[in-house]
């Protein structure tokens, strides 16, 4: 064990009067008997990432000059948010082209 982990341990059996290798053992059980975080679902993941999207694409449409005519709004938000397009098959997010 690293010498920070070895001196916690040591702590933790010192405040409990236990020897390290008692100490180790009710630390093991303790962590055992607590239940694993539930795994986050891919739908809350989508649903985080739409938000954050949406936020993103809230907050440059703000900056953007508002005489620019609509569909230059949405060209330079599309370029922001999405990124330059000979850079899209890099991205791991977004849905592979089919050649």
């Amino acid at each position: 064990m690293p010498e920070r982990l070895t001196a916690a341990v040591d702590a933790w059996a010192e405040a409990h009067q236990l020897t390290r290798s008692d100490a180790i053992c009710k630390l093991v059980e303790l962590g055992l008997k607590i239940s694993p975080a539930e795994p986050i679902s891919a739908h809350e993941i989508t649903s985080d990432a739409t938000q954050i999207e949406d936020i993103a694409v809230h907050e440059i449409d703000a900056l953007l000059d508002p005489a620019l005519p609509a569909d230059e709004r949405e060209r330079r938000i599309r370029r922001l948010t999405e990124g330059p397009p000979e850079f899209s098959h890099e991205r791991i997010d977004l849905p592979k082209h089919q050649r």
